[in-house]
């Protein structure tokens, strides 16, 4: 048993593999340079190496789902009915991982008219007759029904294990029951009906307290015993779906006895075909795989890392001999990595805690100066380190190259040194480079251009409540923590800056739009916003009031009280009390109560109307009136937020802690929000916002006559839309008219079908459609202008704004045709608020420039999509406001005036 226990037969679950592979990358969105998916290959990769490493000498088969339907769609047509097709992304990643399996030299079995559960289930079985011990990795619950005394279950995504007590514990029944478990509450992830009116309490209330689904039959009178909901009323239901219950039953059911064209003793490893993989890790960029490849290991050794290897000698700094050397040895170079360790990631209460550099790849440095835990060693004085190293950091000829400088600069600030000499960031290389490839955090980067695992913050300080700030870290973990941050940043420099600087108009964007923004960024943050908290405070009462009379409505439109959060209370009430149609449904199947599905309703029906009010002013109190009061900082006593630079694939600025993107300004009750940012004694706002700026650089890149001349001659653009689309002279256009010539100029921007403007107009398909013609028909450049950018799109993968910024578009040619239209849509819209984008924050370093040079008392404080907000003195309003809009309205030379409205006040709604 001892040989047994240590080579047990490995099967591996691939198809629940392949697609946890898929949702765990998801997010970083890897891919090689040439726009393939590399997340699934790459995850499910690593969990074989994994997997041979812990189980050397084992036999190590992996199970799929062969293609079509199985056994039991004939015994149940809608079997998994409700499943999603494969997404073409995880799609094309099939076939890599097959051919990586096989060149791991691992059995794979694929067998017709069954699942791969049933092939494990089978092979499991057999196993166990012969006295072998089994281990089943897998992620799927129902295969807890196969545990026994020799088969286990382990899931590699969590590093957990279920033995037999580990079923009971995790499912609070033996694994016997599993089968019962699934077909008395169903399964919506394959379509299992289940009983009616049965979930997970009451399914383990009946197991728990009767037995199994046969015993539940025989002692039906004994049910209404147990108490659970619905007991009482539990037998004749049970009678009435027994059929029901019998079939899910059969349905969960994994098959034991299917025929095989192996045996176990088959199922052997076979030599690892390294040239195949060589060629397979090549291909999909899997560089630190390649590397260990050729080296030898490539999953062979038992001894092998988990995190692939990384050549790299690092130093921690503790005297002032070794301080000196790191000094001189920055100083010589011509460019080097620059990071700071910090207590917080708030830059207004951050306290530095140690220094990381890197002069070159694999060659780094980290200086402790504030690791204060017990027993920590002696560290070199922050206030000396700072002293002698300032000089070079406010050297601005002295280049750097950091992972989010914006922070450390902030930072940094705190105590009295101004860092320059940014000349390169890694984050904005690769946003530049390709914002939708990835996100652009250090960890996410290093796996897609090093194929390299960095440190994780939270293996060495932990998770939530429990984390330990830097300065509690023990130093011999910090430090190679910390040096791996200025080396990786170094490396990944070395990477991406050749590649930018090979396409020049994106190395435009990088040097010219992007980069100016690090410091300009990092003032604005740290001067933050002055806001009044007194006024806040009212405002939230008022809303709490308003708040109570909604709810008090809604209770008395619905005939009785209920939560109006909650969505299930919400459905009672709305479709089964009330009759309100059913407008769209959940997953699930249950009827929705979206915010869309309520605006839709509130159309014709009261109780939606207060919904949607009683959720708009509960969010708004929430999110501003509530919290901003006590994000107001106690030593400054302003807002301080931060902005993110690269967050958006469009390459706008976004915000966060507090977001002040989002605050509504087309209720009176958001543009009192705006109220309580206020200036100081002595001090005006200036809101200076670009006016129509989307369909100015539509008017631009589409070259149409009819806009240019419009605007040319300075006139209402929807007025002048809604004058040509219905054959009016334009002082004779409606109210009406205009709203939908506004509706037709801003949806088709966004790509709106003639569906979407119906809805948004409240008329019929046919008549949108009818609009959307007449506009093409006066406008034609914008249509050619459209078909022109998405033909474009489709054959580059890209679009590009007017400065040369690029979205690459992975899903233009996806054949499935949503993923394709929206893609299309993204394609139409992208170049227009990417040029918005562009201009605004050129214009943001014009204003800079000019006020940093003159002796105008102004400062930007706050930007906000289209807008930019100062804090001026009054003597020099008008000069400062005179100068704002010269320097934006230069901001970018397009074929039309670039309008800019600039307006004045004590408090922001007051200027905008």
């Amino acid at each position: 048993m001892s040989d047994q226990a240590s080579t047990p037969l490995v099967l591996v679950d691939g198809s629940s593999y392949l697609y946890r592979a898929f949702h765990a990358s998801e997010r970083a969105n890897l891919r090689t340079l040439d726009g393939r998916p590399t997340g699934a290959i790459r995850v499910m990769t690593n969990m074989l190496k994994s997997l041979l490493r812990e189980y050397p000498g084992s036999p190590v088969a992996v199970v799929f789902d062969a293609k079509g339907k199985n056994f039991r769609h004939d015994m149940y047509e809608d079997y998994k009915a409700t499943r999603k097709p494969m997404p073409d992304d995880l799609r094309s990643q099939v076939q890599p991982i097959h051919a990586i399996v096989r060149a791991l030299g691992m059995p794979l079995l694929m067998i017709d008219a069954v699942e791969a559960d049933d092939v494990i289930g089978t092979l499991a079985k057999e196993a166990t007759e012969k006295k072998i011990d089994t281990v089943i990795s897998t992620g799927d619950k129902d295969i807890a029904q196969l545990v026994s005394e020799h088969v286990t279950l382990i899931d590699t995504m969590n590093d957990s294990r279920t033995d037999l007590a580990g079923v009971v514990d995790k499912f609070g029944i033996p694994a016997h029951l599993i089968i019962d478990y699934l077909a008395l509450m169903g399964d919506s992830s394959d379509n299992i009906p289940g009983m009616p009116g049965v979930g997970q309490k009451t399914a383990l209330a009946l197991l728990q307290g009767i037995g199994s689904i046969d015993e539940i039959a025989r002692r039906l009178d004994e049910v209404a015993a147990l108490g659970f909901r619905g007991s009482k009323n539990f037998a004749p239901k049970f009678e009435e779906h027994k059929d029901i219950v019998l079939l899910s039953r059969d349905l969960a059911t994994i098959k034991t006895d299917v025929e095989l064209p192996v045996a176990i003793e088959d199922l052997k490893a076979e030599p690892i075909d390294k040239e195949a993989l060589l060629t397979l890790y090549k291909e999909y960029e899997f560089r630190s795989m390649v590397t260990e490849l050729e080296q030898g290991m490539g999953g062979e050794s038992e001894s092998e890392p988990a995190r692939p290897a990384i050549n790299a000698e690092y130093e921690t700094v503790l005297d002032q001999d070794g301080f000196n050397r790191w000094l001189k040895r920055l100083d010589d170079a011509e460019l080097f990595a620059f990071d700071t360790e910090t207590t917080s990631l708030d830059y207004m209460e951050a306290e530095l805690v140690g220094l990381s550099f890197a002069v070159e790849a694999g060659k780094a440095a980290y200086v402790p100066v504030a690791h204060d835990y017990v027993g920590a060693p002696d560290q070199l004085d922050r206030n000396w380190v700072l002293e002698q190293i300032k000089p070079l950091l406010e050297n601005p000829e002295k280049k750097k190259v950091g992972q989010n400088l914006k922070y450390d600069k902030s930072v940094l600030a705190n105590y009295d040194i101004s860092l320059e000499g940014i000349d390169w960031d890694t984050m904005l290389e690769s946003y530049v480079l390709n914002s939708t490839a990835t996100r652009h955090d250090m960890d996410s980067l290093a796996q897609k251009y090093l194929d390299h695992q960095c440190i994780s913050f939270e293996e060495i300080a932990g998770k939530g409540k429990k984390q330990l700030t830097f300065n509690q870290i023990d130093l011999e973990i910090a430090a190679p923590y910390a040096a791996e941050d200025a080396d990786i940043t170094l490396r990944l420099h070395e990477t991406l800056a050749p590649q930018l600087e090979k396409e020049s108009s994106l190395y435009s964007v990088f040097r010219d739009i992007e980069m100016p923004l690090v410091g300009i960024m990092s003032r604005m943050e740290r001067r933050g916003a002055k806001v009044n908290g007194s006024l806040l405070a009212q405002q939230s009462m008022e809303i709490g009031k308003r708040l109570h009379e909604l709810e008090k409505q809604a209770h008395d439109a619905a005939g009785e009280p209920f939560n109006l959060a909650s969505p299930k209370q919400l459905q009672v009430i709305l479709f089964e009390k009330l009759g309100l149609p059913v407008i769209k449904k959940t997953p699930k199947g249950q009827p929705s109560t979206a915010e869309e599905v309520l605006q839709e309703l509130a159309l014709d029906y009261p109780l939606p109307k207060l919904l949607i009010e009683h959720r708009g002013l509960s969010k708004l109190k929430s999110t501003y009136t509530d919290k901003l009061p006590q994000m107001i900082n106690p030593v400054t006593g302003r807002i301080h937020t931060s902005y993110h630079q690269a967050v958006t694939a469009t390459g706008r600025l976004s915000s966060s802690d507090p977001n002040l993107q989002n605050i509504p300004i087309r209720t009176e009750e958001g543009r009192k929000v705006r109220q309580a940012f206020v200036a100081p004694e002595g001090y005006q706002l200036i809101a200076a916002d670009y006016s129509q700026i989307e369909l100015r650089i539509m008017a631009h890149l589409s070259d149409d006559a009819g806009l240019l001349d419009a605007f040319a001659k300075g006139l209402d653009i929807h007025k002048a839309t809604a004058a040509e689309v219905f054959g009016v002279a334009l002082e004779e256009v409606t109210t009406d008219q205009r709203r939908s010539a506004k509706a037709i100029n801003f949806g088709l921007i966004y790509g709106m079908s003639s569906f979407g403007l119906a809805k948004q107009l409240g008329i019929s398909r046919k008549s949108a459609q009818e609009y959307i013609d007449l506009y093409f028909d006066r406008y034609p450049g914008v249509l050619h202008y459209m078909d022109r950018t998405k033909e474009s799109a489709k054959e580059k993968g890209y679009v590009e704004t007017l400065f040369g910024r690029r979205l690459y578009l992975p899903e233009i040619n996806a054949r499935n045709g949503m993923r394709r239209q929206a893609a299309e849509r993204t394609a139409i819209n992208a170049p227009m608020q990417g040029t918005a984008a562009d201009i605004i924050k050129r214009a943001m370093a014009d204003v800079d420039q000019w006020l940093t040079e003159s002796d105008l008392d102004a400062r930007m404080i706050l930007q906000v999509h289209d807008e930019l907000i100062l804090e001026v003195s009054e003597e020099q309003l008008e000069v400062v406001k005179a100068g704002i809009v010269e320097k934006m309205s230069l901001a970018a030379e397009l074929k039309v005036p670039l309008l800019v409205e600039a307006g004045t006040g004590y408090n922001w709604d007051e200027a905008h």
